[in-house]
């Protein structure tokens, strides 16, 4: 005699939410907006509304579609285990249902509404951190949040492609930077989250190569990032506003940095180093694109 299997109460809506990952959906919208109105044309409202929107289902998509692949992993990792899978609040089919079809719908109707090149930038994007990061990457090699990390960093291509149909040198540099960003703010976590990812086998830096390397190579990252974020200003491609912002914000980050990768841990240290680069790192890239935005429509 068998046992049926218990069935999972239908998820709320809460739960839905929560797979799109909606903090991470914000720093992504923002600079997606924010290479949109940096494009050198205007775009249609309704257009660029629908632009975002479909940044906003795409990264959604991509964030629940990660959840169900990572169930185990987030189960075993106390920051992750109250997410809606670990937790039993939903089932992974339900999951892997929204976020296929969320990501069908937000390529679809960026392709209709917005343009081609939009589209195929949002697919690109959300089949990289779904196929190259979740899959193939995260948990097989400590690079993962260095290749990985391209994915993010599409935002900016795909708003200013919604606004102009192509892509420039601007959007290329925003995408380095956003690229070269990923892996000191990753590892800064990653550092003071350390023993959540080896419980769940996860390959980070730190856990495969010791802390000290971990910090040299935050070091040793910052150093072509600054380069990305302050090369628009020089090649003449932004005005003073961004360049004056850019340095003095990328100059505070290399501070940070600097201080973590040279310090060495003591027993019961509590990281604040650690967490302060990470807390900086993500106000740092809201005011780096915000500088961007204000320079192209203050001096237009």
């Amino acid at each position: 005699m068998t046992t049926a299997t218990p069935l999972l109460p239908p998820a709320d809506w809460r739960d839905f939410l929560a797979l799109t990952k909606p903090r991470v959906m914000t720093l992504v919208v923002f600079t997606g907006l924010c290479g949109m109105l940096a494009a050198p044309v205007s775009i249609h409202p309704v257009i660029g509304f629908t632009a975002i929107l479909c940044i906003a289902l795409g990264a959604g998509a991509a964030g629940a579609l990660n959840q169900w692949y990572e169930a185990d992993l987030d189960a075993a990792m106390r920051r992750t285990q109250k997410r809606p899978l670990p937790d039993g609040r939903m089932d992974r089919q339900a999951a892997l249902h929204f976020g296929v079809g969320l990501s069908a719908f937000s390529v679809i109707l960026m392709g209709l509404a917005v343009n081609v090149p939009a589209a195929a930038i949002l697919l690109v994007s959300i089949l990289f951190y779904v196929l190259v990061y979740t899959v193939w990457l995260k948990r097989r090699t400590p690079q993962n949040i260095v290749i990985g990390g391209a994915a993010g960093a599409f935002p900016p291509m795909i708003g200013w492609a919604a606004a102009t149909g192509d892509v420039a040198l601007l959007p290329v540099l925003m995408f380095l930077l956003v690229f070269l960003w990923t892996p000191p703010h990753f590892w800064a976590l990653a550092l003071f989250v350390k023993t959540d990812y080896a419980n769940a086998g996860v390959p980070m830096l730190p856990v495969v190569a010791g802390e000290r390397m971990t910090r040299v190579q935050i070091g040793l990252y910052t150093i072509p990032m600054a380069i990305a974020a302050v090369a628009p200003w020089p090649l003449g491609l932004t005005g003073p506003i961004y360049g004056i912002v850019s340095l003095v914000t990328t100059g505070l980050f290399g501070l940070l940095a600097l201080h973590v990768a040279t310090r060495r841990q003591t027993e019961g240290d509590t990281m604040k180093p650690e967490k302060r680069l990470f807390s900086y790192s993500i106000l740092y890239l809201f005011v780096i694109f915000g500088a961007l935005v204000a320079d192209r429509w203050v001096l237009a």
